[in-house]
């Protein structure tokens, strides 16, 4: 009789276990589509570790935008992996560069710029070169992202310097803290940084070899997709957007960079020293589109590609 009890309760308990089992699977598959739907219908931004995101990490941690509409950031250390999100439809907007953006648009991916960025580019030589200028360049290693506005600054270092291409190695490393560390631990010759990691190597006594700000170039941008943005409810999500970027723009201007250290210690892999030695002098622009020649500059070279 004992045994006849202790094989019903067991039943009773596998039978019991086996239910839960089956609702745990199916609560997990309901949560999972709940996610993957509340997450489609969000307004989903690419953002970099790079100092031209900044007013759109303030505006989402300082509540500038609507909190009725969802907002989300995709956060990436490598232009690549942003371009990647783009073209498969993970992410409706993100902060790129011109020579980037015009090439997906040649590939078939429609864009549309919302804004210039404030992004601007610096080669900086590796101190223990002792590279003065850009024909120290010659047989050396140079860190960049092939097809993008690195890739562009590189050809124009080795046409202004008057170097054979084949005479500078242009190494791929398109993480942005790869290609940082690669620098402090003496493994590149010369690469090409925003900021903030342009000023953290600057501190570290790296010397600079070109200054996009000096060649009047703006190549940086925040664009979108075209498709899927047309409905009601992304015309709503891009209002709120735009209008918290443009205040969480006035405000930097109006209070400066390093008002807003909460922000980047929060986003930045940074040293307090790097964050005080930011230049507070930055303007971040208001959305505006990039200048047409801009857009000519970045075309012809990807022409000649």
């Amino acid at each position: 009789m004992r045994k006849i009890v202790l094989l019903f309760t067991s039943i009773l308990l596998l039978t019991g276990c086996g239910q839960s089992y089956e609702d745990t699977k199916r609560l997990s598959r309901e949560q999972r589509l709940k996610l993957w739907r509340e997450d489609s219908a969000a307004l989903k931004i690419a953002v970099m570790p790079t100092l031209d995101c900044l007013p759109v990490f303030l505006a989402k941690d300082h509540q500038m935008f609507d909190t009725a509409v969802d907002i989300r950031l995709k956060q990436f250390t490598a232009q690549m992996d942003v371009d990647t999100a783009f073209q498969r439809g993970r992410v409706e907007g993100g902060f790129t560069d011109l020579v980037r953006a015009e090439r997906m648009i040649k590939e078939g991916l429609p864009l549309r710029y919302a804004a210039t960025t404030n992004a601007y580019w610096l080669l900086i030589s590796n101190r223990q070169q002792r590279m003065t200028s850009l024909k120290h360049l010659d047989d050396k290693m140079l860190a960049m992202t092939r097809y993008s506005v690195t890739d562009l600054l590189g050809d124009l270092a080795v046409d202004s310097a008057k170097l054979k291409t084949e005479r500078v190695f242009r190494i791929q490393i398109n993480d942005v803290y790869v290609r940082l560390k690669m620098l402090e631990n003496n493994e590149m010759d010369a690469l090409f940084l925003t900021e903030p990691q342009a000023t953290q190597a600057l501190l570290a006594k790296h010397k600079v070899l070109l200054d996009t700000r000096k060649l009047d170039m703006q190549m940086g941008v925040l664009a979108f997709r075209t498709k899927g943005m047309d409905d009601n409810n992304r015309k709503r999500q891009m209002e709120v957007f735009m209008k918290g970027y443009n205040e969480a723009c006035d405000s930097i201007n109006k209070y400066g960079v390093r008002h807003y250290a909460d922000v980047i210690r929060k986003h930045y892999t940074m040293s307090d020293q790097a964050l005080k030695a930011l230049p507070d002098s930055l303007v971040f622009q208001r959305a505006a589109a990039p200048r047409e020649k801009d857009i000519e500059r970045a075309k012809a070279w990807l022409g000649k590609k």
